[in-house]
């Protein structure tokens, strides 16, 4: 089942549950979803990997969001940022652990034969295409610096 099929019908219990956070996250995506398939020079059908790197824009978008209203103390915009991020992570693949993600970094380096933050950006573009949709690209960041300043 696509992820648009599962966004409608979830769109659907959450109207007969009234659950407003659920309805306002679900309509995000799948507004996100309609403008994806509408833009020029887009296929009807998503694959499995876009349908991921939407949802993690979105919960990015929310993130951000989140950062700006909490350095503004603005709590109560950002209760709802954090309403929305719990309900649209759960579409998301299951990220992995910290420890996962060194391990996983640390063979791409050893591959690369990086040994310097100068080569950081050789690391990164394996790194980001294999674990596309694991994990953020500022954890993946961070730690790739962390293990190369080694």
């Amino acid at each position: 089942m696509s992820l648009e099929q599962i966004i409608n019908n979830d769109l659907k219990t959450a109207m007969l549950a009234k659950d407003e956070a659920a309805l306002r996250s679900l309509r995000a995506i799948k507004a996100a979803i309609l403008i994806a398939k509408t833009a020029e020079g887009a296929k009807d059908i998503m694959s499995a990997e876009e349908e991921i790197t939407l949802v993690q824009k979105l919960v990015k978008q929310r993130k951000d969001s989140l950062e700006i209203y909490e350095k503004q103390n603005r709590p109560d915009l950002a209760q709802k940022e954090k309403e929305e991020i719990a309900v649209i992570e759960k579409y998301m693949p299951a990220q992995l652990s910290e420890v996962e993600l060194r391990e996983i970094l640390s063979k791409i380096i050893a591959e690369t034969g990086a040994s310097s933050p100068a080569e950081m950006g050789k690391v990164m573009g394996v790194a980001t295409k294999q674990l596309a949709g694991k994990d953020d690209g500022k954890a993946i960041s961070a730690i790739v610096k962390e293990l190369l300043a080694k």
